[in-house]
């Protein structure tokens, strides 16, 4: 987790401590990748970016899944393939996806990649393109 470029305050949405459930497509739209293909991804990406690839969250639990935070609006735009699954607002059901803190204890939460003024989204484009070049 790279702070140098660490915003000054954290968005309204990251808690002060420990984690919260966040309603994807308010705040932020996402999209869930589990197991190695979700960290192979978010590595992937994070070495294109220069380690400056926005909002990142793991999670370490059975699934081990990896969220990565779009912009409101965002993720309906493209055509996840499975295994990826994007939740964000406007559709049958609700979404909620779990925010660390930027410090403190927030298992069995992580920041992979940490929001920043310069980076408060993960490229949606981007992060569709790693998806595709990862399930090739």
């Amino acid at each position: 987790m790279n702070l140098s470029k660490s915003l000054v305050t954290a968005p309204s949405w990251v808690p002060a401590s420990g984690h919260a459930l966040r309603l994807a497509g308010v705040h932020f739209d996402a999209v869930r990748i589990g197991g190695y293909l979700g960290e192979e991804v978010a590595y992937d990406l994070m070495a294109f970016t220069g380690f400056q690839a926005g909002p990142i969250v793991r999670e370490a639990t059975r699934e081990r899944n990896v969220y990565f935070l779009l912009a409101p609006g965002t993720a309906a735009a493209f055509s996840w393939p499975a295994p990826t699954r994007a939740l964000y607002g406007g559709g049958r059901s609700e979404s909620y996806v779990g925010i660390p803190a930027f410090g403190g204890t927030t298992w069995p939460l992580g920041w992979r990649s940490l929001p920043t003024l310069e980076d408060p989204f993960v490229e949606g484009e981007l992060l569709h393109r790693a998806v595709e070049s990862a399930l090739r």
